[in-house]
């Protein structure tokens, strides 16, 4: 998409030859080029549906677990998971309540069954409900709430699971409760929902893609595998899985000769033992996600230790003017220090770069100086 003076010229020339339908077309355009690589090129989107639209490779991923199944997408917007679900899954049928993003879905995923109808009263029968309820108040407000999330997702499981313990009054429950077979149900949502507000999830899987954590995936007991699951997927095809239900024998050492940052959805997941039991890895400390090791584990970033000792401003200061260090990254766990405030007042000067890892130990704060290797590499 261009910018600055060439694209106002192609807000004119759309202007001259569109008329009035020049205004969504662009609108659609710069929607497409804010989406690009989380949704296929050249989708029909709105704003809303654009932000919340599932990662397509996240999207692949949930699909292959699903393989085979009948899938219903109750909350299926303009057909991000209905595209991945397609050709994988067995039938497969979208649905929801706004019609705009529906006409969306039939040019987007053409040839899935379509219908215009509401999350709490599903119109299929034993299929794998799959949902994505939005997360934000009327007010535009981000919410950690189930019940204010659109469908509420209590009411949500109440339907498909037929748990009556769920704290709704909806009458459309009860309405449907006599009816409606019980489904399997799988809900994306936000990775940092407290899974105690969602005692019906048997298995909460965390999702990252490249790096940066992506969705809580809450699985019903008809599809878990196991009750924690860390997903770390990447573009360059080395995904990655980690259960609870592997060894966690990772005791706590000193550094070695790296230091590893586990992956966002391993450490939000709470599988570091997991993890770092299955590369020989061992801790820093008891309550810190950082692991050290002899080796780096494959795709993973991690920093070669130089050296390290107490950590105190000054003493940082003088060690990192001795390496000529004038490019620094400052990772921090455990200590309230803020790297922006910090960094000018370690005076860096010279044509090296390094990584300063400070950390909170048993025994007190301590920094590491590292030289970072890209993943993958060491």
């Amino acid at each position: 998409m261009p910018t600055g003076g060439d694209r106002l010229k192609l807000v004119a020339a759309l202007r001259e030859r569109l008329g009035d339908r020049a205004a969504p077309v662009l609108e659609t355009a710069l929607l497409q080029e804010r989406a690009r690589g989380r949704i296929p090129e050249g989708w029909l989107l709105t704003g809303d549906a654009a932000e919340q639209a599932t990662a397509a490779p996240v999207a692949a991923h949930r699909a292959r677990r699903l393989a085979g199944r009948d899938v219903h997408d109750v909350t299926c917007s303009v057909g991000a998971e209905l595209a991945a679900l397609r050709g994988v899954a067995g039938r497969v049928l979208g649905s929801d309540l706004d019609p705009v993003r529906l006409a969306m879905a039939r040019v987007n995923v053409p040839g899935v069954p379509l219908v215009r109808a509401d999350a709490l009263a599903p119109c299929s029968r034993d299929t794998v409900l799959v949902a994505d309820p939005a997360r934000r108040t009327a007010a535009g407000r981000r919410t950690w709430r189930p019940a204010d999330f659109a469908p509420p997702l209590d009411d949500l499981a109440a339907v498909a699971l037929g748990d009556r313990s769920a704290d709704t009054d909806a009458e459309c429950l009860r309405r449907h409760f006599a009816d409606t077979p019980d489904h399997d149900l799988v809900v994306s949502t936000a990775p940092g929902l407290d899974p105690a507000l969602v005692p019906w999830a048997q298995e909460v899987e965390i999702v990252s893609l490249d790096g940066r954590v992506r969705e809580a995936a809450l699985w019903s007991a008809g599809l878990a595998r196991t009750s924690r699951r860390a997903t770390v997927l990447s573009s360059r095809g080395a995904d990655v899985e980690v259960t609870d239900a592997e060894d966690d024998a990772c005791p706590v050492a000193p550094a070695g000769e790296w230091i590893v940052d586990p992956d966002g959805a391993v450490v939000r997941a709470g599988l570091v033992r997991q993890y770092g039991a299955r590369h020989g890895l061992w801790r820093l400390d008891e309550h810190l996600a950082y692991l050290s090791g002899d080796a780096p584990p494959p795709g993973i970033r991690a920093f070669r230790v130089l050296e390290h000792g107490r950590y105190g401003e000054k003493t940082l200061r003088r060690t990192l003017a001795a390496r000529g260090v004038g490019r620094l990254e400052i990772l921090v766990r455990g200590l309230d220090v803020d790297p922006n405030a910090l960094r000018p007042r370690l005076k860096l000067a010279g044509p090296h770069e390094a990584t300063v890892v400070l950390a909170r130990l048993a025994s007190g704060p301590e920094a590491y100086v590292c030289e970072a290797a890209a993943p993958g590499r060491s």
